[in-house]
């Protein structure tokens, strides 16, 4: 897997028109995130949809209240380890609102200014699966491959940078897990 002109060359490529140009140009951070569409309900085109603006209000009545939204992640790695990618990383995709983080040397607020988003089809409390941890891995690395900024430590979950609003990608996610993948990244299949 590799970055051709801001896309994931391997990824399925479902194109949102919920994104805006970054500000500064700038790419440096990794914001995770997990969704599931209704909640609790892994599979089918719900995510896809609720990203594209074409979410049916009426095939749940969860929908009924986000079906407005406008919202996007850069990628969504389902539960098999696909890879759909919805903008391009030089574009600014609407996943983390509104949102502040201590990158090390300062307080940065509006993390989708300069951050990528990764959303894992998942929740709170069914734990992950390996081929989403493999994916995430190989994204990574080809991500460090493309933009030198981003590295393991500017990596962060969406309930850290909107504690009071987010939890995700909750408990559920292993990062422990995740750091031993990322060591093994020669030989992910091991993961």
């Amino acid at each position: 897997m590799r970055v051709d002109n801001h896309w994931l060359t391997t990824a399925r490529h479902v194109v949102s028109p919920n994104h805006n140009a970054r500000p500064e140009g700038e790419v440096s951070a990794l914001v995770l995130h997990a969704i599931s569409l209704p909640p609790g309900r892994f599979g089918g085109d719900a995510i896809e949809r609720l990203f594209t603006n074409r979410l049916d209000p009426t095939a749940h009545p969860y929908f009924a209240t986000i079906h407005a939204l406008r919202v996007s992640a850069h990628v969504l790695i389902r539960r098999d380890g696909e890879a759909v990618q919805f903008v391009g990383f030089d574009r600014r995709a609407w996943h983390a609102g509104r949102s502040r983080w201590w990158d090390g040397q300062r307080e940065r607020r509006e993390l989708n200014d300069f951050s990528i988003g990764i959303e894992l089809e998942g929740d709170d409390i069914h734990a992950y699966r390996d081929a989403q941890y493999r994916c995430l891995v190989r994204v990574l690395t080809a991500l460090q491959a493309q933009y030198p900024a981003l590295s393991v430590e500017r990596m962060t979950s969406h309930a850290h940078i909107a504690p009071l609003r987010k939890t995700d990608p909750g408990p559920a996610f292993d990062w422990a897990y995740f750091h031993r993948c990322l060591e093994e990244m020669v030989d992910t299949a091991s993961c």
